[in-house]
């Protein structure tokens, strides 16, 4: 499709080790100008490990942003290149310890595309076994959960997990193991 803006000036606001910003004044079609402030961002993998006996595995890590500690879904940002399968079996073992013999995509979304290009691609991992677990600088205190997916998805339901990632992925990995 094509766009209904053409770019009258494009500016990179800044460029930091996880995303960039830019600002761009833009002209519509119909003639309206407008400012985009966007926030550009390589994207990452997120992991939904289940085990043979339907439990899932969680991490509890603080964030920053919202000053407290979250339940969600073991992901990472992707390296510049990077396939996003190969993302989602290095974040899996490094921040949990395990590894999958079988990795599904069950898809890919965008976060918050109002302002943001960041695109997270969640896969549903199998066949779990014992890997080495490396956690990487900022991820120490991370600790791990495991709990049955049904008890997630009430969690969600409940707010005791509210992150986007981690909601979406659950509800598709239910739906999943529900054979569609």
């Amino acid at each position: 499709m094509d766009t209904p803006f053409t770019i009258t000036r494009h500016e990179v606001v800044f460029t930091g080790r996880v995303f960039t910003i830019v600002r761009d004044e833009v002209t519509h079609q119909s003639g309206y100008t407008a400012v985009r402030e966007v926030v550009e961002h390589d994207g990452g993998a997120v992991v939904v490990a289940l085990f043979d006996n339907g439990d899932v595995l969680l991490i509890r890590q603080y964030r920053y942003p919202l000053q407290r500690e979250i339940l969600e879904l073991p992901a990472g940002k992707l390296n510049p290149g990077e396939d996003p399968m190969e993302c989602a079996r290095r974040e899996l073992e490094e921040e949990t310890g395990w590894r999958a013999s079988s990795l599904e995509k069950l898809t890919a979304m965008w976060t918050t595309p109002g302002f943001c290009s960041e695109v997270l691609h969640i896969y549903l991992a199998t066949g779990l076994e014992p890997g080495t677990r490396a956690l990487e600088e900022g991820e120490e205190s991370i600790s791990l959960l495991r709990v049955p997916l049904d008890e997630a998805l009430r969690m969600c339901a409940s707010q005791e997990i509210a992150d986007g990632k981690t909601v979406t992925g659950l509800a598709l990995a239910a739906m999943r193991k529900r054979e569609w």
